[in-house]
């Protein structure tokens, strides 16, 4: 072969090899465990909350789907949840942010689910609403930006996102995330659960540690209670928005554990 067509070859081998190589720190299939995962969004968000967090996942070969809660009661929001989690084919690693976590504690109880992740969440214990988890502590500086209207919705001023709910986001990413809140239902707030699937499975948490909406102390005390697997990030209270790397590795680290 001559030196051009042996040239030819080895740069013709090489593209093939590129090609072939993960694209990313995520692209690599993983080899077992858990192969669904399930996004369950807070109040005043969406399901597009996690579409950083998305493009990980469905790169580690993983089938995601991200539930639009319409937050207008706890049932309808765990109806929904439900529903998606009908639609996988296999185990289901459930995974909710803030008021989401009182969605996967109920909702978790499904015998499709494997283990939950708790994201910056309001974890609760048997018979408890939001109300009940979060009264023993102080209350969290955001609250205080929560305006009701009179149809019994809450929404977040411009001040309670821009400093309090995503004050680690770019102006612009906090300007959007003002702009496209969903409210949320105030009868979610005293609507207890059931019981807490967190007793019967495994649970990881993410805590916020500049959180001023689910606070340090508050997200603490919860993972020491699920005795979950937990992790501290220097993030607000959408880690997923702020720090979406880290909490898809631990999701995913979560995935692989089942």
């Amino acid at each position: 072969m001559s030196t051009i067509k042996k040239t030819i070859a080895t740069t013709v081998l090489s593209a093939a090899m590129a090609a072939s190589a993960p694209q990313d720190a995520y692209s690599q299939s993983i080899p077992k465990g858990i192969k669904n995962v399930v996004l369950v969004h807070g109040a005043f968000a969406d399901g597009s909350s996690w579409s950083k967090v998305i493009p990980g996942l469905t790169a580690a070969g993983l089938n995601v789907i991200a539930v639009q809660n319409p937050l207008i009661s706890l049932e309808d929001d765990v109806a929904a949840t439900k529903r998606a989690i009908a639609l996988m084919d296999g185990p289901v690693l459930l995974v909710g942010h803030s008021y989401g976590g009182m969605v996967i504690t109920e909702a978790g109880n499904d015998p499709k689910v494997a283990g939950l992740v708790y994201v910056a969440a309001l974890i609760p214990n048997d018979g408890q609403s939001v109300m009940d988890v979060v009264q023993p502590y102080p209350a969290a500086p955001g609250s205080a930006e929560f305006k009701p209207d009179a149809e019994g919705f809450i929404s977040l001023s411009s001040k309670g996102i821009h400093q309090h709910f995503a004050q680690d986001l770019p102006e612009t990413d906090r300007q959007v995330i003002f702009a496209t809140q969903t409210p949320w239902a105030t009868k979610a707030t005293v609507t207890k659960i059931s019981t807490a699937a967190w007793k019967s499975k495994p649970s990881w948490a993410i805590i916020g540690m500049e959180d001023h909406m689910v606070p340090p102390v508050l997200a603490r005390a919860e993972a020491k209670m699920i005795k979950a697997k937990t992790t501290e990030l220097k993030s607000s209270h959408v880690p997923m928005v702020s720090m979406p790397q880290k909490v898809t590795e631990i999701i995913l680290g979560a995935a692989r554990e089942l």
